[in-house]
């Protein structure tokens, strides 16, 4: 073997145990997994569901009409029901909206207001309440609101807006283990 190859593989296995050392330094100095498993939580702090629903039928809505066209929210609720939301009765707003959709939410409905957030296309305006309890989520239409998203667009909306964020002043709710079945 000439001088250049063995000086060339002892230049490679440096750098192969540099980069060794250099990611289990970074692994064990990692600062951030208790914040992500929501330990090390001020108290006082909203902890906040940021998970997405498998089915919509674990998002609870009532649906509010804040335009003066008669009768939009209950076709909204009923455009929700078809699509397998559960839903409340429709109401009247006490004050009219002028953009596509206002979304009020809690703590306890983070991720289920982000999968809703896709039905009106990323255009609705979300609005967190870190004291609000329940899941149950308030839609409020407004009077740019055209029509809710096909499942092709709500799917391309998920993408897009990406997974659901912490709200302000709030930590991750931990994860409850689902029992199985079996047991």
């Amino acid at each position: 073997m000439s001088f250049a190859r063995v000086r060339a593989l002892v230049v490679v296995g440096v750098l192969a145990v540099a980069a060794i050392v250099f990611v289990i330094t970074a692994l064990v100095r990692d600062s951030q997994g208790g914040a992500a498993s929501g330990e090390d939580c001020p108290a006082g702090s909203a902890l906040a569901d940021v998970t997405l629903p498998d089915d919509p039928a674990e998002v609870t809505v009532k649906v509010y009409n804040g335009t003066n066209t008669a009768g939009l929210a209950d076709s909204v609720t009923n455009e929700f029901k078809n699509r397998r939301f559960t839903v409340q009765k429709p109401a009247e707003s006490k004050t009219k909206f002028k953009g596509v959709a206002l979304i009020r939410f809690g703590p306890d409905s983070v991720g289920r207001a982000q999968l809703l957030r896709a039905y009106f296309l990323a255009q609705s305006k979300m609005e967190y309440n870190a004291k609000r309890k329940g899941t149950l989520i308030d839609i409020v239409i407004g009077s740019q609101f055209r029509q809710l998203a096909t499942t092709t667009e709500v799917n391309q909306s998920l993408v897009e807006v990406g997974e659901p964020t912490l709200p302000p002043g709030s930590c991750i709710k931990p994860a409850v283990k689902k029992k199985d079945e079996n047991s």
